[in-house]
């Protein structure tokens, strides 16, 4: 039954679609958290953070792994390992990394960013990344790595398939590259297309993703790679103040995640498909359903529907009132996202919130 909209704040449900970020741990994962066994892991001596760098590392196909607090320190950590000062790297315009990450290649490793345009399903043309890569002249930096995101946050979540991630990947061996992938929610491009990760990594040099996305777990990210890729990026690490100690507490909840979080991702996926097609069914709500795999849905709002002194942002503002939490991602565009704790219950309940907001006026 569809749940009633109520104003009240004492009974008010609260439905969160700003990110999946906002999901909680499960009962086992606290579970483990609390039972953890644990070391100094600035000495490499936490059971718990081996085990899950281990574990990583098997499920990427790649030698070795490590933990990081978050998807920012994982891949500014990679870059550093991957380019020097003055170093170039080719990377989409709406990939996480230039947009969101407030620039700390450069800020922090003085890498210099080359961007070009991301497709509307994600993926960097070819032609496009081929014409990027610098001659070796003096006058230009040198090119030292491509950059790709699987899934891609701003193009809908849209997953990057096998074929084209070795077509990169060969790309970038003939011109004696490096491949990072900023692969934040990997698993979820891996369940939308039918194949393990490691199936999409096969020739990326390093990948990051995250356990506190769609895996609910409380924080963390992996880096994986060669062994001696992670221990460059075990140094990049350091000096970013990602030294942790009894870290086992945190890394149990990860290693709960890799084994029991992984297949429940069709459920987010199955949900993010009943809320596309809902939004696309209100008057004044334009979405590209057939954009939405994953877990990720861009939704735009008609502009005679937002009067002159309104925006996302104050419908955004409306919505919560009333008990539904959705991001503003521009002056007409707003980003909901299905996750652990968000029911088919839920999407409906956001559904009728969304459409009495903008049509009951």
């Amino acid at each position: 039954m569809t749940k009633e909209i109520r104003n009240t704040q004492e009974n008010m449900i609260t439905v969160d679609l700003r990110s999946d970020t906002v999901t909680q741990p499960t009962p086992e994962m606290r579970k483990a958290m609390a039972e953890a066994e644990v070391g100094d892991d600035v000495f490499g001596e936490d059971p718990t953070v081996n085990r899950l760098q281990e574990m990583a590392a098997k499920i990427t196909g790649k030698e070795a792994a490590l933990f990081t607090a978050s998807g920012t320190m994982a891949n500014l950590s990679c870059l550093l390992a991957h380019c020097g000062r003055g170093d170039e790297m080719i990377l989409g315009d709406q990939s996480h990394i230039f947009y969101y990450e407030q620039g700390g290649s450069a800020a922090v490793g003085g890498i210099h960013p080359r961007p070009i345009p991301n497709q509307p399903d994600g993926k960097l043309a070819l032609e496009d990344v081929e014409a990027a890569i610098r001659p070796d002249n003096v006058h230009f930096p040198r090119s030292r790595l491509i950059v790709l995101e699987n899934t891609h946050n701003r193009c809908y979540g849209m997953p990057l398939d096998a074929a084209y991630m070795a077509a990169i990947g060969e790309l970038a061996q003939h011109y004696n590259l490096k491949l990072h992938v900023d692969g934040a929610r990997i698993f979820n491009a891996a369940l939308s297309l039918g194949v393990e990760a490691s199936e999409l990594l096969q020739q990326v040099d390093s990948v990051s993703f995250c356990l506190s996305k769609g895996l609910a777990a409380p924080l963390g990210s992996l880096i994986c790679g060669s062994a001696d890729f992670i221990n460059r990026a075990h140094r990049a690490r350091k000096v970013l103040g990602g030294g942790m100690r009894q870290a086992g507490v945190v890394a149990a909840a990860g290693i709960v995640a890799l084994n029991e979080m992984i297949p429940r991702l069709a459920e987010d996926h199955a949900n993010a498909q009943i809320l596309a097609r809902g939004l696309a069914g209100i008057k004044g709500i334009k979405v590209e359903s057939d954009r939405v795999k994953t877990n990720i849905v861009y939704l735009k709002i008609a502009h005679d529907k937002l009067s002159e002194k309104k925006s996302a942002i104050d419908f955004a503002d409306e919505l919560q009132v009333r008990g539904v939490k959705i991001l503003p991602t521009g002056p007409y565009q707003l980003r909901a996202v299905t996750h652990y704790g968000i029911s088919t219950d839920d999407i409906d309940y956001a559904l009728n919130v969304t459409d009495m907001v903008l049509n009951s006026h």
